[in-house]
């Protein structure tokens, strides 16, 4: 079972990947772009915490939420000043 779910965290990075590279090129703008590619790496890092739960896995996913928050907060603190 953790075979698949890695199998299925990979395919979401990459479909994240894919739509972050379609927003980019359609929105042309970096906000929402950073946005969905983190809310998919989340959702791959949460994955594979369901894979293998352990304190390493944890802290990735924990690491890649608190990321997530920051990069957002600076994208829209910047985008806020420029309108």
């Amino acid at each position: 079972m953790t075979t698949v779910l890695h199998q299925v965290a990979l395919l979401v990075t990459l479909l994240g990947l894919l739509s972050a590279g379609c927003a980019a090129l359609r929105l042309r703008r970096v906000q929402p772009t950073v946005a969905l590619l983190t809310d998919f790496l989340l959702a791959a890092g949460l994955i594979r915490l369901a894979a293998a739960p352990s304190w390493m896995s944890l802290t990735t996913a924990a690491a890649t939420v608190a990321v997530r928050m920051l990069v957002n907060a600076g994208l829209r603190a910047l985008d806020a000043r420029h309108p």
